[in-house]
């Protein structure tokens, strides 16, 4: 705490490089702060790494942090500007809770806190990549990335704040990443994986099941009872919280100890940096572990002065306590007022109330005329996993009240802060995002619904948004006990026995949006690619805004359209493969009208199989672990083209199977969309049986590798096999008769890619057709053979048969004939296929072609961008 009875703290610091430990940006202030480590010389008996410069210690000697086991070269000492654990809580500007999920296990990965490797189960922050041991989690603090306003903040960033003046800039990436306070989003309630749309099930698994919150949080770590006889090892808890709980920390200390080496021992092992004199030590027999009897020895007579000492056969169990105080200075943080400083110093004593206190920082803040009634105390504690608020009591102890916090935890006095907050009504408005209801349906017919269903209040709920074709609704709740309950209670509900999903949705504020920024909207299929689009999605939340990435397996892709709905302008990053693609565009489509942005420019991160539409645009034949900075530099430098899109009105004129009496209406026209290409016969047959395949197995087909090698499998049971598709269908292109070859498969191609990069209509020329282009509002018709001309086609041997090209096409089914549209397969029965163009042409962003050598460094930009847009805390 400062000294003297009142002082004022600015908040302000001069902008400066952010040292980077283990890839996570700490962005704490240069200048502002000392980084409180207190460092020693060690000597090293295995290999290992400076955590300022990352490089390796040559040598055999190196210097430790006593508190936080932070290490260093000597000469990196003096440019050391990571803060010790200790401080930390003290320099965050605003407090932001981290969004942790399950405990998993991180390879080559060290805890934020004591500095070791994660060798046991440990959590993640899934928006700042904090990584920290389960038993370390305690005191971790709440200095996560600030993503969105609560009702109140006004800041961008949590520490960029003091950092950088007067904001944040975000780097090299501004212009794709959703400013936070463009974003609004009233979170009390809902953990931050809700908030943030990120599914538990997709969160790294541990290897074997661990109880977080289990009776004894003591890891192997920690746990060093030393086999030196001149040792003892004591447990330490630090107030009634911790004895209740039974959670306690390893100290080991000499057999003969003064209590002045074991009460600092003890602070160190709870993270405090405070005057061992201001604490003492209690101690209690191990029957009274569980009971509020707490026996002081510190009262005794014989051990009251400093040359006191610990002996072999003292109890292995302490409380560390705070000594009483008579007065004390404490801070008092303005909150959201505008003003030009981080805190203020007060001195209070048995008789300041928060009334008195609010009295005093009023004047200092330069609200001297303001009414004390316009104003409140708010207690703060800082978790890392939650922040929690509590108004004080006009006429509360300010003294006891800290006194009462020490008693409980002296870790959570270390975290607990005093805010001086303007009192306003708030106006609670939390957006849901209710899918899987049947669609074409009124608004009133989904309210009924959801009344029978969900119980919903009508008095403080109301239905803000419909979206009838897709059979969802966006709900407007203006009490956060009613939303947490229908949230919960979608989980569980089903209509029509199709389950229900609910998505927390936070509001944009476009008017805030700088001009120059085009957000980037990213969907993630976390199924696609392995592993990889799970890996994917946490980068991306890292390096752009959370609220702006979202996960397709979750509410699809609409809960997204729907927040950047009133963007004016923004772009949009698919990572997924063709399907994934198609899913997304269809959506587009279907959403256009309601869009600010109606024609938002579409990238591809290639996640699939085949890719043959991520090939076309540059992207590559599958993602193999780029840098996704550098895929979103990529992004932001791609070039804008234009893409036709078809839709296929599939008509059957003959009843579907299973009908029951042998009566029943023929099945209703299908429509679909086309983006890369439509077969029909041997095609879409070995599509098919692939589809089969990996719908008995899907664990199997984690890998492009895997899944080609079933696809030539099926292909190679095929080749025997004849088929006569030229004469089970009959071929019409812009009302003209066309005669079909001897062909096994039809094949209508929108992009020069077809079979995982195959050329099929081939590069020859031909004065019968132009010249295909993905724009020219055409389609090219070719016919294969059987699937060793597949075969051959692929290995670019030869291309298919040119059989048309047109703009208008009729295709009658003689016979069932197995059909797929990007790669997705069924058996349609006999009648009229008619393909055509689908309204406007999309835009899709075309990577550039970029030189071998490029002026700057990328690798310079991605640590100036996480500097600023990753790190602040």
């Amino acid at each position: 705490m400062a000294d003297g009875s009142r002082s004022v703290r600015g908040g302000g610091g001069s902008p400066g490089s952010s040292p980077v430990l283990g890839g996570r940006c700490r962005g704490w202030a240069p200048s502002a702060v000392p980084p409180g480590h207190g460092f020693r010389r060690v000597t090293l008996t295995k290999p290992t790494f400076c955590h300022y410069c990352t490089d390796f210690i040559w040598g055999l000697a190196g210097y430790q942090c006593e508190v936080c086991n932070f290490m260093s070269h000597e000469k990196c000492l003096k440019n050391v500007k990571i803060p010790c654990s200790c401080i930390a809580p003290s320099l965050v500007r605003v407090p932001v809770a981290h969004c942790f999920g399950p405990p998993g296990h991180y390879k080559r990965k060290f805890c934020t806190v004591c500095r070791k490797s994660l060798e046991s189960p440990a959590f993640r922050c899934e928006v700042c990549e904090l990584h920290v041991h389960t038993d370390c989690i305690l005191f971790a603090c709440s200095d996560c990335r600030q993503c969105h306003q609560d009702g109140h903040q006004d800041q961008a960033h949590a520490a960029c704040y003091i950092i950088v003046t007067p904001e944040c800039t975000f780097g090299r990436l501004r212009n794709m990443i959703l400013p936070p306070s463009c974003v609004q989003l009233f979170s009390r309630n809902f953990s931050k994986l809700h908030c943030f749309r990120i599914s538990e099930n997709l969160q790294a698994e541990s290897e074997e099941e661990d109880d977080v919150d289990g009776s004894t949080q003591v890891s192997a770590k920690d746990v060093q009872i030393s086999t030196d006889s001149s040792k003892q090892t004591l447990k330490i808890f630090d107030g009634n919280d911790a004895v209740k709980r039974n959670q306690f920390r390893l100290i080991s200390i000499p057999r003969i100890a003064k209590n002045e080496e074991v009460v600092e021992a003890a602070l160190r092992a709870y993270y405090i940096n405070d005057d061992q004199q201001e604490y003492e030590l209690q101690t209690f027999t191990q029957q009274a572990l569980l009971s509020d009897d707490v026996i002081n020895r510190n009262d005794a007579a014989e051990d009251s002065n400093s040359g006191s000492v610990f002996r072999e056969s003292v109890p292995e169990a302490w409380i560390i306590r705070a000594k009483p105080k008579d007065e004390e200075v404490i801070r008092i943080y303005p909150a959201w007022l505008k003003v030009a400083m981080a805190y203020v110093s007060l001195r209070v004593n048995k008789e300041s109330t928060t009334q008195s206190v609010i009295k005093e920082v009023l004047p200092l803040l330069g609200r001297q005329t303001e009414c004390l009634q316009n104003f409140k105390l708010v207690e703060v504690l800082m978790g890392s996993k939650q922040v929690q608020r509590m108004v004080l009591d006009s006429q509360e102890l300010i003294l006891n009240r800290l006194k009462d916090i020490r008693k409980t935890s002296i870790r959570q006095m270390n975290q607990t802060r005093f805010y001086v907050v303007e009192n306003s009504k708030s106006i609670v408005r939390v957006n849901l995002f209710i899918g899987g209801l049947p669609p074409q349906l009124s608004p009133e017919e989904y309210t009924n619904i959801l009344k029978d269903e969900l119980a919903i209040k009508t008095n403080v709920v109301s239905v803000s948004h419909v979206y009838q074709a897709q059979g969802a609704v966006v709900l407007e709740i203006s009490c956060f006990s009613e939303a947490e309950r229908i949230y919960m209670l979608v989980k569980d509900t089903t209509v029509n026995d199709k389950p229900l999903n609910a998505v927390v949705i936070p509001e944009v504020m476009a008017s805030k949006i700088p001009q120059n920024c085009w957000p980037l909207l990213v969907f993630v299929n976390p199924k696609s690619g392995g592993l990889k689009g799970r890996d994917l999605l946490h980068s991306f939340r890292k390096l752009l805004n959370p609220h702006q990435v979202f996960e397709l397996t979750n509410g699809g892709p609409l809960p997204g359209f729907h927040t950047f709905s009133k963007v004016p302008s923004f772009r949009v990053l698919v990572c997924g493969g063709d399907g994934t693609v198609g899913w997304v565009l269809g959506a587009l489509e279907e959403i256009r009208h309601k869009l600010v942005c109606s024609e938002p420019s579409v990238a591809i991160l290639p996640l699939g199989t085949g890719n043959d539409l991520g090939r076309v645009l540059r992207w590559g034949a599958g993602y193999s672990g780029e840098d996704p900075y550098s895929v979103l530099i990529s992004v932001d430098e791609a070039d804008d083209v234009l893409m036709d899109r078809w839709t296929i009105l599939l008509d059957a004129e003959e009843p579907a199977d299973g009908a029951e009496n042998g009566v029943a209406e023929p099945e209703p026209p299908k429509i679909v969309q086309m983006n890369n290409y439509c077969g029909l016969g041997i095609d879409a047959e070995l599509s098919l049986d692939f589809h089969h395949a990996r719908e008995e197995e899907p664990g199997k087909f984690n890998s492009r590798f895997h899944n080609k090698g079933v696809y030539v499998k099926v292909g190679l049971q095929k080749i025997s096999h004849t088929r006569n598709l030229h004469k089970d269908i009959k071929l019409q292109v812009d009302q003209r008769e066309v005669e079909l070859p001897s062909i096994e498969g039809l094949i209508f191609i929108n992009i020069p890619s077809w079979g995982s990069g195959a050329d099929l209509w081939g590069s020859d020329s031909d004065d019968r057709f132009e010249k295909p282009r993905i724009d020219d509002g055409l389609l090219e018709v070719v016919g294969v053979t059987g699937v060793v001309h597949m075969g051959q086609v692929q290995g670019g041997f030869r291309s298919g048969i040119r059989i048309a090209q047109g703009s208008y096409f009729r295709v009658t089914l003689l016979k069932p004939i197995p059909v797929q549209v990007d790669g997705e397969p069924w058996i349609q029965a006999p009648g009229q296929i008619i393909i055509s163009a689908a309204g406007p042409k999309v835009h899709m962003l075309k990577k550039s072609k970029q030189k071998q050598k490029k002026t700057g460094s990328l690798k310079e930009m991605r640590v100036d961008s996480m500097a600023v847009s990753e790190g602040g805390r």
